[in-house]
C-alpha cells in the first residue's frame, strides 16, 4: 500500500454518479426511471446544469442501451423532448446479437466514442441468460466484469433496475436478485412516487460508498419530460413505506424471510445446500436460515441423495408480502 498513489474520486454528477464506477437507479415500473435517465442524458450531452447544480460543463458522450423501449418511437422522441444533443448519444445494435454484462462491445464502444456514461436498461435483461440473479457467486462474477470496464475506461456505468415484490424491507434490499448487485455498485438511487395518481416523483439516495449521500430530489413528469422542482426531506425508506421512522431496520431474520420468499417466486423447490451456501456467502448463519424456514413453514423433501426445500404456501404469483 505504501507504493499506491492515492487519487480523488472523479464525478459525473456528485454525489450520485461517480466516474469509473457502477451505479444503480431502481424503482417500480411506470415511476419514470427511463424518463429520468433521458433527462440526465439530455443535460450531459449538452453540458447544461444537472438539476440541483447550477454550473455548465463540457458536454458528455452517452450510450443508452434499452431492452424495453423502441429507439424510434420512444427513446428518440423523449430525447428530442428533453432537448438532447443526439449527435453525442449512441446505442449498440443488438438485433442479431444480444448484449450482456460481459460483452466486449461495451468497452469497445466506450473507448471508440469516448463515452462518459453508459446505461443498461433494465439490469435483468443484460445480466446474462445463464446467470442466476439470486446466486452471489454468479452475480459477483458478471458484476465484476462491469466494474473492471468502468475502472479501465473511467466511464460511469448506470444500471436501471426494477424493484422486487417484497413490501416493508429497507430500500437497500429491494433490488432484484442477490444483494451482491447492490454491493458491487458504488451508488444506488431510488426513483419513486408517494401514490399512483401523482406526477411528482422523488430521487432518493439509498447508498453512496464514496461520499455522503445526496439530498432527495423532487421532479414532476409532464409531456414526456422530467422537470426538477427542488429537494425534500423524505428518505428512501420512507418513500418505500418502511415505516414512519427513518432509522427503521429489519432484523436479520426478517431479511432472510423476505429473501426466501422472493427466491421461491421463481422456483417450486430448491436444493437445501444451495440455500445454505447462498446465505453463507452473504454472512448469514445456518441457524438463522433454519429459523426463517420454520417461521415460513417451509417443508423438505428428499430427491435421490439430496434434500430440497419446497415452495412455501405464502408465495403466490401475485404476491403482496408485508415484512414479517
Amino acid at each position: 500500500m505504501a507504493e499506491v498513489h492515492a487519487v480523488d474520486v472523479e464525478w459525473l454528477w456528485k454525489p450520485y454518479l461517480p466516474r469509473g464506477k457502477v451505479s444503480i437507479i431502481r424503482g417500480m415500473p411506470g415511476d419514470g426511471k427511463s424518463m429520468f435517465v433521458m433527462a440526465l442524458i439530455a443535460a450531459l450531452s449538452t453540458g447544461r446544469p444537472l438539476f440541483n447544480k447550477d454550473n455548465y460543463r463540457e458536454p458528455v458522450v452517452c450510450v443508452y442501451q434499452s431492452a424495453e423501449d423502441a429507439v424510434d418511437d420512444t427513446i428518440k422522441p423523449r430525447l428530442d423532448s428533453a432537448a438532447a444533443d443526439c449527435t453525442r448519444i449512441f446505442f449498440i445494435d443488438e438485433h442479431d446479437d444480444p448484449l450482456c454484462f460481459t460483452d466486449e462491445r461495451i468497452e469497445q464502444t466506450i473507448l471508440e466514442k469516448n463515452a462518459g456514461l453508459f446505461v443498461l436498461d433494465p439490469l435483468q435483461a443484460y445480466i446474462g441468460a445463464d446467470v442466476d440473479m439470486h446466486r452471489a457467486n454468479e452475480v459477483r462474477a458478471v458484476m465484476n466484469s462491469l466494474v473492471d470496464v468502468a475502472q479501465r475506461t473511467k466511464c460511469a456505468i448506470l444500471l436501471i433496475e426494477h424493484l422486487n415484490k417484497m413490501k416493508g424491507g429497507p430500500a437497500i434490499t429491494r433490488g432484484l436478485g442477490s444483494m451482491d448487485i447492490s454491493g458491487a455498485a458504488r451508488s444506488v438511487m431510488l426513483l419513486g412516487s408517494k401514490d399512483d395518481h401523482s406526477d411528482e416523483v422523488y430521487l432518493a439516495h439509498v447508498k453512496c460508498s464514496l461520499a455522503p449521500k445526496g439530498q432527495t430530489l423532487v421532479f414532476t413528469k409532464e409531456d414526456n419530460r422530467m422537470y426538477f422542482e427542488g429537494v425534500s426531506e423524505i428518505s428512501a425508506n420512507q418513500l418505500l413505506n418502511c415505516g414512519d421512522l427513518p432509522d427503521y431496520k429489519p432484523t436479520k431474520l426478517e431479511q432472510v424471510c423476505a429473501t426466501l420468499l422472493e427466491v421461491f417466486q421463481n422456483a417450486d423447490e430448491i436444493q437445501c445446500q444451495q440455500i445454505y451456501d447462498f446465505f453463507l456467502e452473504n454472512s448469514i448463519s445456518k441457524r438463522t436460515v433454519d429459523e426463517a424456514k420454520k417461521k415460513l413453514g417451509i417443508h423438505s423433501a428428499k430427491r435421490g441423495d439430496a434434500w430440497y426445500w419446497l415452495r412455501p404456501q405464502q408465495v403466490k404469483e401475485d404476491c403482496n408480502i408485508v415484512c414479517l
